[in-house]
């Protein structure tokens, strides 16, 4: 897998994690998905890949401080960083 934050799969997930709800349907997961996420399984789902596929995409992501995480139990729930999604996008504006 190339280690790049412009993968499809990548972007496709940040989009989705715009808006959980509308992307996510209510199961297993907490009930308010925008508060604590979506697990690495809703996202192979979506995705129609591996759960080790989707999990790896996530910790690339959260690495780079696109995602945060919460663990509830012994699973691990990512959502956006909104600040620091902002810091990255100004950045890329002012050429690097």
């Amino acid at each position: 897998m190339l280690r790049t934050p412009v993968d499809a799969a990548r972007r496709d997930i940040l989009e989705w994690l715009k808006d959980p709800a509308a992307h996510f349907p209510p199961g297993r997961r907490p009930a308010d998905l925008v508060e604590h996420g979506v697990d690495a399984g809703a996202v192979a789902a979506r995705l129609g890949v591996p759960r080790r596929v989707a999990a790896s995409h996530l910790r690339f992501l959260a690495a780079l401080g696109l995602l945060r995480t919460s663990r509830v139990r012994r699973r691990t729930y990512y959502r956006r960083d909104e600040v620091r999604i902002a810091e990255v996008a100004r950045m890329f504006e002012k050429g690097w």
